[in-house]
């Protein structure tokens, strides 16, 4: 990748020296977007998606540190330099053992600046430097999205294509489980080679070994010729598994060992055969409690947990629910043939308020019901309001989100210091006059918390 396609996000309160490092920068060819808080830089992040971070390390209100943390709780791939004033050193000493790229103290050069840039810039942009034109963002295309949760997740995805690292998806049926899974395996160097699929729910547990590891002819009734199985099939490729939370316990030990041996043994045979596949699991499941209930094996899950990728319901990411639901009209042969063109305002809004439990694939049926019966170029609200079954999810004005989270937190306050209100106006950073008003805006009494201490 050439230094002008590399994004660039620099954040310094010294508006000067934020000047003077946004032109070095530039000179040198990288694209740059320059922010003067540690505020301004996290709403930007989502939008500018940017391949390094530089910013100062004190800073009024977020300082460089904080920032820094927050950035690596939503993308740990990305590349964090920070600034630092002499007397701060040992700071930015703590910083880098914490996991910043690196610390550079001012005054600095130029050139001790863009050597810095360059190396950590080689580390996130090293995957697509080594294959520009079968990658490119071809891997993501079906993942339609605008929402800054998901783009976080696809970065972490993305990081994580190029190595064999075992990937564990989480989240709520519908979500587009498999369908991440694939973008991962299409973003990999396994791409050319095969992507396997299976649901383990949809497995009896007797076939269980012999679908996956396959069989020889002769090893049990019905074995009429020799059976491959799935680690064969997807050889050199991925193997995802679907809803492993459902595979049967018996069965567990014996994945556990195919794994960590890369061999597999077909039913019925006295010889193992070595296999080079990748893992991709998912569930819909708590496999926490499910380790806990002792349904699930602790060294399997963290054999197949190595990383862990949450996709979020469609509920948590509502500005992506029209963009999908045009993309899916247009996947329609009868839409183009009958010229419907998109939906209407007030069967947008109906969409938009929906609660989806089903999620994107609730919403790809509710799009393909409206369309097979629209006899209109907009589909109306009543299509889909029937597709929906009238479900629709009561989001609150912000003003009452406010004065909800306001109560909530200023109970929770009150039961942790068992009432105490000198206690709890000192962990909220508010005085006790200003404590008390929001108590009585909420009619809360504190006397009600006395022995209810958590």
């Amino acid at each position: 990748m050439s230094a002008e396609k590399y994004r660039v996000l620099l954040v310094d309160d010294d508006c000067s020296l934020l000047r003077l490092l946004s032109m070095r920068l530039t000179a040198a060819g990288y694209h740059v977007c320059a922010v003067e808080s540690g505020e301004q830089a996290l709403a930007q992040l989502p939008l500018y998606r940017p391949h390094l971070i530089v910013t100062d390390l004190q800073m009024e209100g977020m300082d460089g540190m904080t920032l820094f943390n927050q950035v690596h709780a939503r993308n740990p791939g990305l590349p964090v330099l920070i600034l630092t004033a002499h007397g701060t050193i040992p700071d930015a000493i703590e910083a880098t053992s914490r996991g910043v790229f690196r610390y550079l103290t001012k005054p600095f050069n130029s050139k001790v600046l863009l050597e810095h840039v360059a190396r950590a810039l080689k580390i996130t942009g090293e995957a697509t430097v080594a294959r520009p034109e079968t990658v490119s963002e071809s891997w993501r295309e079906e993942l339609v999205t605008r929402s800054p949760l998901m783009e976080s997740l696809l970065a972490q995805a993305r990081l994580i294509a190029d190595s064999d690292t075992s990937v564990l998806i989480q989240g709520q049926s519908g979500t587009g489980k498999e369908v991440l899974a694939r973008a991962i395996h299409k973003a990999s160097p396994r791409a050319d080679k095969p992507f396997v699929a299976l649901n383990c729910s949809a497995i009896p547990e007797s076939l269980f070994e012999s679908e996956l590891f396959g069989h020889v002819k002769g090893a049990f009734t019905g074995a009429t010729r020799d059976h491959p199985g799935l680690f064969r099939a997807a050889e050199g490729g991925t193997l995802f598994l679907d809803e492993i939370g459902d595979m049967p316990a018996g069965f567990q030990v014996k994945l556990l060992r195919a794994l960590q041996e890369r061999v597999i043994r077909p039913v019925g045979s006295t010889s193992s055969i070595a296999v080079d596949v990748r893992i991709i699991s998912a569930t819909h499941q708590d496999l926490q409690q499910a380790l806990v209930e002792g349904t699930f094996r602790e060294d399997l899950y963290y054999r197949l947990n190595v990383v862990n990728l949450d996709l979020p319901a469609l509920s948590e990411r509502r500005e992506d629910i029209m963009l999908l639901a045009n993309h899916f009209l247009k996947q329609f042969p009868d839409a183009v043939k009958r010229g419907i063109t998109g939906f209407s305002a007030e069967a947008q809004e109906a969409m938009l308020y929906a609660t989806w439990p089903g999620n994107v694939r609730q919403l790809y049926n509710v799009v393909e019901q409206s369309v097979a019966l629209s006899t209109t170029p907009l589909i109306p609200a009543s299509l889909v309001q029937r597709a929906l079954r009238n479900e629709s999810a009561d989001i609150p004005s912000f003003a009452d989100a406010r004065n909800q989270f306001e109560r909530d937190y200023l109970t929770q306050l009150l039961q942790i210091t068992n009432g105490n209100v000198t206690q709890a106006a000192r962990i909220a950073k508010r005085n006790r006059t200003e404590f008390y008003k929001l108590l009585h805006k909420h009619a809360l009494s504190p006397p009600q918390f006395k022995g209810l201490s958590t």
